[in-house]
């Protein structure tokens, strides 16, 4: 280092409470570092001018865009030491913390909380550091315990515990509350299913009839309102919101909400989704092996559809470029991709998605979140993880959840999530 320090200022606050304040808590943090850094001028030590603060962020991710800038600005050699009003402010992690000292010392940077009275600068700073941290993730994990156990009190007292209502209710107060209208139709769909046998048939008629998703509107944004799929179909006959319950871990208590579906109503519905009701419409109660149906998409924006091909008594299934199966295409041109195969990359491929913490954090706006809904989403990563590693049906479930579009491309598959199923209700 030269014998001038250039000490760059790192602030946080985990909510956005404030922030609009002419002197928020931002600047508090800030004014107690440059008085700090004013006191050590002896030593060489100088403000850096730009301000790295993040408002509104959890001190649990990465992702942060100040303390991105920061850790771009050190790798480029413009900061020499780091200063923070405490410890907690630049991570909550001892994992992320243990990654930003490799960061800090590969370029010679020291780290500095004003308040705590330490340095990384010696062996006795960076072991006051380290048990700081661990306390503080300490914290932060008993924070989260208590989170969850007060979702899980909050659901067998059956409350809702917000979140994207489903068709037939609306979120008024944070309370599900019937909206008759879509209630109508969400009874059309399971009376429609009893009397035609199969999802398939279901999804077909829905679509003559005009039936479409729940229109959803945050702001000036509106979704939804889409065709059913045949996974959002069984979704929906599945959920035992319709019924007056709330589920939590594979069980369900008396919700405070009004039921649409009646008892007998539901009953014969699971029954025939089981497999178990008599025989009918359908030739076959076996569950299509078809995950990727309607999802799947080529270069050329054209649909891969299921086929199969029999050798012997042996079924070998596939999933083929409509256009090689459109009459007078003989140039051959499209894919044909073992759907075993196919089925397990895309699998593999969303756990990753769900078990990799930088990934779907990237994918959700955490500022924008209470840590209770920062919760809820966890949990309901968990569930859909479960679910990707369940039979068949509920593989499909997870799919038809998580994924808008899948497109193959030479060398490339790209998965196209719907950030939206995160969140806990989504069923």
């Amino acid at each position: 280092m030269s014998n001038r320090i250039r000490c760059a200022i790192y602030t946080r606050k985990s909510t956005e409470e404030g922030l609009e304040q002419d002197f928020n808590s931002l600047d508090a943090q800030r004014e107690a570092c440059e008085a700090y850094i004013q006191s050590q001028k002896g030593l060489g030590w100088s403000i850096i001018k730009k301000h790295y603060g993040d408002g509104g962020i959890s001190g649990g991710t990465m992702d942060r865009p100040a303390l991105q800038e920061l850790l771009e600005d050190i790798e480029k050699g413009r900061v020499d030491l780091v200063v923070v009003y405490k410890v907690d402010r630049l991570t909550r992690s001892l994992m992320d913390f243990s990654k930003m000292i490799e960061t800090f010392d590969s370029r010679e940077v020291s780290f500095v909380s004003v308040t705590q009275q330490f340095s990384t600068a010696d062996s006795m700073g960076r072991l006051t550091l380290n048990v700081l941290l661990s306390f503080a993730q300490f914290e932060r994990e008993v924070t989260a315990e208590r989170i969850r156990d007060k979702i899980a009190a909050s659901k067998k007292k059956g409350m809702w515990m917000g979140g994207l209502a489903p068709l037939g209710y609306d979120n008024i107060d944070k309370k599900l509350v019937v909206n008759e209208q879509e209630a109508q139709t969400a009874r059309s769909l399971f009376n429609l299913y009893l009397e035609l046998g199969s999802i398939r048939d279901l999804k077909k008629e829905a679509d003559r009839r005009g039936i479409r998703t729940k229109v959803r509107s945050t702001g000036e944004k509106t979704g939804g309102g889409k065709p059913f799929t045949r996974g959002h179909l069984q979704q929906l006959l599945r959920n035992p919101i319709y019924i007056g319950l709330i589920a939590h871990k594979g069980e369900t208590f008396d919700g405070m909400h009004d039921a649409i579906i009646n008892q007998e109503t539901w009953d014969a519905v699971q029954e025939m989704l089981a497999g178990k009701a008599p025989a009918r419409k359908s030739p076959t109660n076996q569950y299509s092996r078809s995950l990727l149906a309607g999802l799947l998409f080529d270069e050329t924006g054209d649909r891969l559809t299921p086929s199969h091909a029999r050798k012997g008594d042996r079924a070998y299934r596939y999933y083929i470029s409509s256009r090689l199966t459109s009459e007078g295409n003989d140039d051959g041109v499209g894919w044909r991709l073992p759907q075993e195969g196919l089925d397990r990359v895309v699998i593999t491929s969303l756990n990753s998605f769900l078990n990799d913490e930088s990934d779907w954090t990237t994918a959700v706006n955490l500022a924008d979140l209470s840590s209770i809904e920062i919760e809820m989403i966890k949990t309901r990563i968990t569930e859909l993880s479960e679910q990707l590693s369940g039979p068949a049906y509920t593989r499909e479930d997870a799919i038809r959840t998580l994924v808008e579009k899948i497109t193959i491309e030479p060398g490339t598959l790209s998965v196209s999530i719907k950030v939206e199923a995160l969140n806990l209700n989504e069923k």
